[in-house]
């Protein structure tokens, strides 16, 4: 009888206990799931701040390409204005034709240049004409050639 009663302690003492421990292993439990719930918070935090960021960076360096687009707006029809007083509207208006001529002289004697070293090398003319004319003066004159006729389609259609 002494046994069962110590057994009935044992069985009713493990039964009062389970409860408890149970209570202890969720609580835990909710701490972990907290701590791990705070982690994750902070993280979509840092990301959100992250992204805010590149939010105020895009947006600022939109801001910079709109100001520095307008002030080149601004530059380009200030250059187009005359001054008024004629001799300086006449330098003023030749600067890009001499500077384009010049180009085009310094090209042309380069190219002559090379053409006479390549016949003088003993190539026939055909040959140094070939060997001068490489892809970047091709790209070149495709260039100036699209800039001046395509500048006309353009024209015309404004």
């Amino acid at each position: 009888m002494f046994e069962a009663a110590i057994f009935g302690s044992l069985v009713g003492g493990i039964f009062r206990v389970i409860p408890e421990v149970i209570r202890v292993w969720d609580r835990k439990d909710e701490r972990s799931h907290e701590l791990r719930m705070q982690d994750k918070m902070l993280e979509f935090q840092k990301l959100k701040g992250d992204q805010r960021v590149e939010e105020i960076t895009a947006q600022g360096q939109q801001d910079y390409n709109v100001s520095a687009l307008s002030t080149l707006q601004e530059a380009i029809a200030a250059q187009g204005k005359l001054s008024g007083i004629r001799w300086i509207d006449a330098i003023s208006s030749s600067v890009r034709p001499v500077i384009s001529y010049w180009f085009m002289g310094l090209y042309s004697a380069a190219k002559t240049a090379i053409f006479v070293s390549a016949v003088d090398a003993g190539n026939v003319w055909h040959e140094a004409i070939a060997l001068s004319w490489t892809d970047s003066d091709m790209a070149l004159w495709a260039s100036i050639l699209n800039f001046w006729f395509l500048g006309r389609v353009w024209d015309r259609v404004k």
